[in-house]
């Protein structure tokens, strides 16, 4: 009976090149799904080299079989590991000093001027910088409603709705001198993703946050977008970006589309700016399109004008809040906390100069329920102003329009802050249990108890006004016209979701006024010529041939005529009788009759 023969062990260098086959396929594996940057300011890469050396220091404790060799004793076998594992065991340790040194030189209480600076923050003048935007820019839905309304609009299309299916990562941005809020959309599931993958993603999601229409815009035939997050492999967005830039740290990349209507992710590209894991700050960015992958990257001061973000809101308040926090040093931000600011526990957008700002406010160290003022960030430039401008929180200013409402039980969106009549204001869009809003309010920054609530932004605007007015905060002269009165000198109409408008001009204006028939039914009765008086949405000087909204309209009668249009005609001369061919009497005018 043949014996079972004792299997000869590995050689070293058999047994070494064993172990750094397994760990580099360990690491391929990782590094496909775990995507780390190879940085040393990325904490992933720490991690992810940590791990390999312990796969490498596991795996050979296998490949040795737990066994001594023959004719050694315990002590050569521990030396036999010690001297295999060595170099992985070095790497482990230089690697954890490294991280525990780099986090130690990156921390506030030895930085805290660099901290502190990471942000410029000038002061701005409100009534100056920031105009009073016209109603057809204020975006009037918060992103929850927005991408509610997105979502149903996938219901529509019956062809598209079984295979793909709204993403819910919408970004704001400014497309076409209006604030929208764009969203790819995603496949279904991964059935739905091999079965489509050729073609791509077919559409996205435009929301606009003005006039709350939700459409799904459709790619050409053939350029369907290949990269996204919803793809599972190599066109994935982000590990399509790591392989192109194996060393670049990524903010999560953003989606937006350029004037055209052609998609693109935006990924800007963070640095740490403060010891080796602090002070993260945006260098520049790197676009892809997302129809053929083609990437290019930007510096901070060459990106693009129609992108519009590039500095995340999340990033922005971290750096105001270390702004604020050691504006006088390290340790008078824990024990003194003189002069020590915070942004506010939220923020919103507000839509400047073709740019999107992020807006937030500003409050004590205290956290107390008034604001010292706000901030506006540009999103692409990170150009950074704060307005003094003390009042109640935006959380008190909700709570103060839900009380106008709260026989309705509506939700209160996060404000947007306007300039309205010079004051700074709360605008807050009031919300069904539906996510579709219902109502507006306008509420007072610096007295919150200042509040107009109305089913239309501009109506909303009239009452906000008059009550400004009542209680001699603005003077009758500085009010904002909002009637006018006029001769009717061009009338127009039109159909827009299910109503008709009329559009009204008067002689000597530029602008067009739209009329509801529905809310105005005088408005069918219209007809040039009128003397009709007008109460409208403030006039915030666009330019010509601008439409403003009008929510009242009377016909106060026609207007005289400046000149006849056609000679008068006299009434006829009687029937000639018995002084007929005579001179007409003294003083008596002939008139010509014209037939």
């Amino acid at each position: 009976m043949n014996e079972k023969r004792p299997r000869k062990p590995m050689g070293k260098a058999a047994r070494i090149l064993t172990c750094l086959a397994i760990t580099l396929v360990f690491g391929l594996v990782y590094f496909y799904l775990s995507l780390p940057a190879l940085n040393l300011q990325d904490t992933n890469f720490y991690s992810f080299f940590f791990l390999l050396c312990l796969v490498y220091v596991v795996s050979s404790l296998f490949a040795s079989g737990f066994r001594m060799e023959p004719g050694s004793g315990v002590k050569e076998y521990f030396r036999f590991v010690k001297n295999q594992c060595l170099p992985a065991g070095i790497l482990m340790v230089l690697l954890v000093a490294v991280g525990l040194i780099g986090t130690l030189i990156s921390m506030p209480i030895f930085r805290a001027s660099a901290y502190r600076d990471l942000l410029t923050v000038e002061n701005g003048n409100f009534a100056e910088d920031i105009a009073q935007i016209s109603f057809d820019k204020i975006p009037t839905l918060d992103r929850s409603s927005a991408e509610y309304l997105g979502d149903r609009q996938m219901g529509t299309l019956s062809d598209m709705v079984s295979q793909f299916e709204y993403s819910n990562d919408s970004t704001q941005i400014n497309y076409q001198g209006r604030p929208v809020r764009v969203a790819p959309i995603a496949y279904a599931d991964l059935i739905k993703w091999f079965t489509n993958r050729s073609e791509g993603l077919p559409a996205y999601v435009l929301v606009d946050m003005v006039t709350q229409e939700a459409q799904v815009v459709r790619l050409p035939q053939g350029q369907g977008m290949k990269y996204a997050f919803s793809e599972p492999l190599n066109r994935n967005i982000m590990r399509h970006l790591r392989f192109r830039y194996p060393t670049y740290l990524f903010d999560t990349p953003q989606f937006e589309i350029d004037e055209e209507g052609t998609p693109y992710w935006i990924a800007p590209r963070i640095v740490r700016t403060i010891g080796l894991f602090g002070g993260t700050d945006v260098q520049g960015a790197v676009l892809c399109n997302a129809i053929t992958g083609e990437c290019q990257y930007y510096d901070i001061a060459d990106v693009p004008t129609w992108v519009d973000n590039i500095y995340t809101p999340d990033l922005i308040m971290e750096q105001y809040d270390y702004h604020g926090t050691f504006i006088n040093g390290f340790f008078n931000s824990i024990l003194g906390q003189r002069g020590v600011t915070m942004t506010t526990e939220g923020y919103n957008y507000i839509a400047l100069h073709d740019d999107v700002y992020v807006y937030t406010g500003v409050t004590s160290a205290n956290a107390d329920q008034s604001n010292l003022g706000f901030l506006l960030s540009n999103q692409r430039t990170k150009e950074t102003r704060f307005y003094e401008a003390p009042g109640a929180t935006e959380y008190a200013a909700m709570d103060s329009a839900k009380g106008e409402v709260q026989d309705l039980k509506y939700a209160a969106t996060f404000p947007l802050l306007l300039n309205i009549a010079g004051e700074p204001t709360y605008f807050i869009p009031l919300k069904d249990a539906t996510e579709l809003v219902k109502s507006y309010a306008m509420v007072n920054v610096a007295q919150y108890q200042i509040v107009a609530v109305a089913s239309s932004v501009s109506q909303c605007e009239q009452k906000y006004v008059d009550m400004l007015a009542e209680r001699g905060i603005t003077d009758p002269e500085e009010r904002p016209e909002t009637r006018i009165s006029g001769v009717v000198d061009d009338l127009r109409s039109a159909v827009m979701d299910g109503n008709t408008y009329y559009f009204v001009r008067l002689e000597g204006d530029a602008v067009y006024y739209a009329v509801s028939a529905a809310e105005n039914p005088v408005a069918v009765l219209l007809d040039l010529g009128d003397q009709v008086t007008i109460d409208h949405a403030v006039q915030t000087g666009e330019i010509a041939s601008s439409i403003l909204s009008a929510y009242t309209i009377a016909i106060d009668g026609k207007a005289a005529p400046s000149e006849p249009l056609i000679p008068a005609v006299p009434e006829p001369d009687p029937a000639p009788g018995p002084d007929a061919g005579t001179e007409p009497a003294d003083g008596a005018i002939t008139v010509p009759i014209y037939g």
